[in-house]
């Protein structure tokens, strides 16, 4: 099933980045064909995967102003074996030039993906941590939302704006957008409070919170800076066992949805 997943969270420092980077690459580790789309200005999930982001020409900017088709801006990254739509700060020029577009500034990024969606198994898009255009952009364009989040107060007051926001996207423009999960991330079950929010966690959402549980890892903090995916940089460290446990967890629930399909089918 080819599906768009957005990983968004409007709060910093919940290692969202950190998981579309590797979560694309545990996904390409399954065979499958991957596309990862870098939509924060900053350009961290660009670095991450090892392109210097000061020498992007043609990237998200480019493509969602119309100045570049999206295959000729995407660039594939090994040893990883998935591909990349990169960006750098030029991206900001983006939210602003939307801001003063009076009608279709939302479809930017969907009707941008239209050529190459088919080609991908799966298309994850590293969301700025803010609920900016970029951001909506990122809803509108996917088929359902990951959720990153530490186990932490503020970090619910986060999260219920983020799923009024989705409610809105649904609402508004995208009927179909749905949470693909929530993802708790920097975990740490010493911590009585993390225990306590993961608790309301399950309370309210279900089997929508994954059952995998992204540790806190040096690992996957040093990756970064050798421009590599945790799998590349440790294999064997928690972190990079964990997104492999995450990405193996969110196939099997995609092989439990299809099941009644494929009954019908067969009667």
């Amino acid at each position: 099933m080819k599906r768009v997943i957005a990983v968004a969270n409007q709060k910093g420092g919940v290692g969202k980045t950190t998981t579309a980077v590797n979560l694309a690459a545990s996904l390409a580790a399954t065979r499958r064909r991957v596309l990862l789309i870098d939509l924060d200005p900053q350009g961290n999930a660009t670095m991450g995967c090892g392109v210097e982001k000061s020498q992007v020409v043609r990237g998200s900017c480019e493509v969602m102003l119309g100045e570049s088709d999206i295959e000729s801006a995407i660039v594939p990254i090994d040893p990883a074996g998935m591909w990349l739509l990169p960006a750098n700060q030029d991206l900001t020029s983006v939210e602003v030039r939307l801001l003063t577009m009076i009608t279709g500034r939302e479809l930017k990024l969907r009707n941008a993906l239209r050529t190459v969606r088919e080609q991908y198994d799966q298309v994850l898009i590293d969301c700025p941590p803010a609920l900016n255009m970029l951001t909506v952009n990122a809803l509108v364009a996917a088929d359902s939302v990951l959720i990153p989040m530490q186990c932490e107060y503020y970090a619910l007051e986060g999260l219920s704006a983020l799923v009024s926001t989705i409610g809105q996207i649904r609402a508004a423009v995208n009927p179909d957008l749905e949470i693909e999960g929530i993802l708790r991330t920097m975990f740490d079950p010493r911590n009585n409070l993390a225990n306590e929010v993961s608790a309301q966690l399950i309370e309210h959402f279900g089997d929508k919170v994954f059952r995998t549980v992204v540790p806190r890892n040096v690992r996957l903090a040093e990756a970064p800076s050798f421009g590599r995916p945790a799998m590349f940089h440790d294999r064997e460290s928690r972190g990079a066992l964990a997104y492999l446990a995450l990405a193996g967890e969110m196939l099997r629930r995609e092989d439990e949805a299809r099941a009644p399909e494929r009954l019908s089918s067969v009667s």
